[in-house]
């Protein structure tokens, strides 16, 4: 299996562990107000990652110091626009708009890292977003606060993804991520403590919840994706993550009985098809470029 399929299949299990966390994350809010419970996730993540990765922490140099910052900080306003926008708005919602990074990431990685997405990317954006859509909205489209909370957030996560794909292959990835943990367990810890009245949680079922969205979807996650992405696109790692309200919506049935409609159904279709569009780099006539057309004909 080639370095890139690898990297692929091991975003894919981000994104399912990153589908849980949506339903996660909404109970927990029920007990933790929005820094309270980002400070709490990110610092306990942070520090289990640091003393089991402690040797390559102890060789941390000035770069990776930079540009962990630097990601840091574009990952906190993600995750903190994004929690603060579950608090007003619903899961399915929240999981469409995030997933409008997808759209974002191919053209501002066109521009920042000067790489065009292929065609066949381009399709798979377009059966990607139009499925998120079938799959998320009602026939309301207008914007509560929460819904721009999130969406502000899927921008910074559009940024989030391009940065990772800029800088991870100069430093040492695993260093870069958590160190991008521990800045937004920090920044949020320290809000918390300026405007809110932080708590730490009692009950089982919470601790339950915040030890699998610290170790799984944060440690685990971030650490895979800065890794994988130093063996694939922006473009593709978009893409992939467009599956996050599928495997969203799956873990609500499981979890909360919640059924997808056929509308539902259709647009998780399409989100696969537009995932293996890009995969498989499927080549069709009509998005070929006009000159190898020509060559094909002579």
């Amino acid at each position: 299996m080639k370095k890139q399929h690898q990297a692929d299949l091991a975003l894919l299990l981000v994104t399912l562990a990153w589908g849980i966390s949506f339903i996660l994350t909404k109970n927990t809010l029920d007990a933790l107000s929005t820094f309270n419970f980002l400070s709490i996730r990110f610092t306990l993540s942070a520090l289990t990652s640091a003393l089991i990765f402690y040797k390559r922490i102890i060789q941390l140099d000035k770069d990776t110091l930079k540009y962990g910052l630097l990601i840091g900080v574009i990952m906190f306003l993600g995750y903190a626009t994004q929690t603060l926008g579950l608090n007003y708005t619903t899961a399915s919602k929240s999981g469409f708009i995030t997933g409008f990074s997808v759209v974002i990431v191919p053209i501002f990685s066109a521009l920042v890292l000067k790489k065009a997405p292929k065609p066949a990317a381009i399709l798979g954006v377009v059966f990607a977003i139009v499925g998120l859509g079938l799959l998320t909205l009602d026939s309301n489209l207008s914007l509560n606060i929460g819904d721009l909370y999130t969406l502000i957030g899927a921008f910074c996560f559009a940024f989030h993804i391009i940065t990772v794909s800029k800088y991870a292959v100069k430093v040492d990835a695993i260093n870069l991520a958590i160190l991008q943990i521990g800045v937004v367990g920090i920044l949020s810890g320290i809000i918390s403590f300026l405007f809110e009245a932080p708590i730490i949680p009692t009950g089982g079922s919470i601790w339950t919840s915040m030890l699998f969205l610290s170790f799984v979807c944060t440690s685990g996650a971030f650490i895979v994706q800065n890794a994988a992405q130093k063996y694939t696109t922006a473009t593709h790692t978009a893409l992939i993550f467009s599956g996050e309200p599928v495997f969203s919506a799956m873990f609500a049935y499981l979890l909360a009985g919640e059924v997808l409609t056929g509308r539902g159904i259709m647009g998780s279709i399409l989100i696969l098809s537009g995932m293996l569009a890009a995969e498989l780099e499927i080549k069709l006539p009509f998005l070929k470029p006009k000159a190898q057309v020509q060559d094909m004909d002579t």
